[in-house]
């Protein structure tokens, strides 16, 4: 079953339950799928890894915002965003708690063959890839440079 699939059966299940919070969130995922289809042209859907940055992206946004709300002491936008945040989180991969993102970085940097700061680059290029929807991509950057200038990994 595509993500669309799975969004148009869970909006379904939300207009029953009458549940407007995760309705309005699912139909924003919705609207970001058929946007990246319309921009692609074609009939036969977006791919998987689209999805992903779909989703990681809106992620991001409802997160950024909801620090932003917090800061200027917006609560009730504040709420708003973490609970469509919640809703967008159930499709993405589970992310990786800190250590597993440590033990995942420490072995592409071997594999890579980095030997300090100025091998970020490349870290970070197979890091993004093979890590995508399973950590934010500013905590990998932070934790490839952690490692990188500690060099004990």
């Amino acid at each position: 079953m595509t993500l669309k699939q799975r969004v148009d059966a869970d909006i379904k299940q939300a207009m029953l339950a009458k549940d407007k919070a995760r309705l309005q969130a699912l139909r924003s995922i919705k609207s970001q799928i058929l946007l990246a289809e319309t921009e692609k042209g074609g009939d036969e859907g977006i791919s998987q890894d689209t999805e992903m940055k779909l989703l990681t992206k809106a992620a991001k946004q409802r997160r950024e915002s909801a620090e932003l709300y917090a800061k200027q002491g917006r609560a009730d936008l504040e709420e708003v965003e973490l609970a469509e945040l919640a809703v967008i989180e159930q499709y993405l991969p589970k992310q990786l708690d800190e250590g597993d993102l440590r033990a995942r970085l420490v072995e592409i940097i071997q594999r890579v063959g980095a030997t300090g700061p100025s091998d970020m680059g490349k870290v970070m290029g197979v890091a993004s890839k093979e890590l995508a929807g399973q950590a934010d991509g500013r905590a990998i950057s932070q934790a490839v440079g952690a490692l990188l200038n500690n060099t004990d990994f």
